[in-house]
């Protein structure tokens, strides 16, 4: 087996009668995706467009929310989000040469406790935003705009994600490049061992209409300094943290590619820890992906990936990766397997099925080990 055999563990939610409003949105995504030509897909489209528009517009955003929760299957949920982006990135439809665009900056934040230490918790308050709009300034991060701002805080992604969006949207109809008022997301930090959080700074821009202050991700010419001016200001006594931010965006795939970058430093860390221990100690190891029920996950759903040796059955390490409603399992799985093969890892097996969420024996989470996945596929 490969990547691409891997079966989708998650459940996906029935038509919900008593929703016409969601239950027509569903209908005409489904209707664009099985469109035979072009123009009909693009005159659903266009229909579904407007029920989004109108959404976005409540800044209860319930409706909105509900409709994307209750996606009856990827290809909904995917092409509905699409939707979302590309009427983000339109903006409002005004006859005004200026427009104000928010946008998040992705964070990724690594951090652990020092040996004897006692838990921290950060606040999650940036004492000087202006220190860093300095350095986006000063790097022409928005291809010249210099009108913006950045919120004075971390938040975490449900401040920025599809429920929080009409509300942020209807906040920020003004061209003024004003900062978001945004509820800090403190970081808990009570292990020695490593943890990865996901946060974002979140900003407006004011920039010409025709264009797009958010063109270029390359973030060569201010990365680093960024991330040393974060880590800085978030420095604590007692614990480490290294702080990696990824490029701007607006708020729908920030909220996707932060949640992918957390998940793929995530499981390089584990990787790298379980791996480097089995091969110090027992030899090369194997690497069993697989998937599973997980009532309490996003989907019910998620791959888990074990590492193992059968000289050491005991020392066999597992980690836990979320498949999101947007998100393919064999996307998810190409991942891990990539990371297995910078790692050198030539023993990666793929297990066939949907398993379990919890072993009957220990009462923990289900993981394969060596002894009981069956051998890698020859390629």
């Amino acid at each position: 087996m490969s990547a691409t055999d891997l079966v989708d563990p998650r459940v996906w939610p029935r038509a919900n009668a008593d929703d016409a409003w969601a239950a027509r949105l569903h209908e005409l995504a489904q209707a664009a995706l099985a469109a035979p030509t072009g123009r009909e897909a693009d005159a659903l489209d266009a229909t579904a467009r407007g029920l989004l528009e109108a959404a976005l517009a409540d800044p209860r955003g319930h409706a909105l929310a509900e409709a994307l929760r209750g996606a009856p299957s990827l290809g909904v949920a995917r092409h509905l989000r699409r939707l979302l982006a590309d009427i983000e990135r339109a903006g409002p439809p005004t006859g005004e040469t200026l427009a104000t665009t928010l946008f998040a900056i992705p964070l990724i934040v690594v951090a652990a406790l020092d040996a004897g230490a006692a838990p921290v918790t950060l606040s999650g308050v940036l004492p000087d935003a202006r220190a860093l709009e300095a350095i986006l300034r000063d790097a022409r991060a928005f291809g010249g705009s210099e009108t913006f701002g950045l919120a004075s805080v971390l938040v975490a992604a449900d401040a920025i994600d599809i429920p929080a969006l009409p509300m942020l949207l209807a906040r920020t109809r003004m061209a003024d490049g004003g900062t978001l008022d945004l509820p800090p997301a403190p970081i808990a930090i009570r292990e020695t061992s490593e943890r990865v959080h996901l946060r974002f700074i979140a900003g407006a821009v004011l920039a010409p209409r025709h264009v797009d202050p958010l063109a270029e991700p390359n973030i060569g010419a201010w990365g680093i300094a960024f991330a040393q001016a974060i880590g800085a200001a978030m420095r604590a006594r007692g614990c480490t943290l290294l702080a990696l931010p990824r490029p701007p965006q607006r708020l729908v795939p920030a909220v996707q590619s932060g949640r992918a970058a957390q998940r793929e430093v995530a499981a390089q860390l584990f990787a790298a820890n379980a791996i480097r221990k089995l091969r110090a100690s027992h030899g090369e190891p194997t690497a069993i992906v697989s998937a599973h029920r997980a009532a309490a996950t996003p989907g019910g759903g998620e791959l888990r990936l074990s590492v193992s040796s059968p000289f050491a059955p005991r020392e066999a390490e597992g980690l836990r990766c979320p498949i999101y409603a947007y998100e393919t399992v064999h996307e998810v799985g190409a991942m891990l397997h990539a990371l297995l093969r910078d790692c050198r890892v030539s023993d990666v097996r793929f297990m066939p099925g949907i398993h379990a969420d919890i072993d009957p024996l220990t009462g923990g989470p289900l993981f394969f080990k060596d002894a009981a996945a069956p051998p890698a596929a020859v390629h």
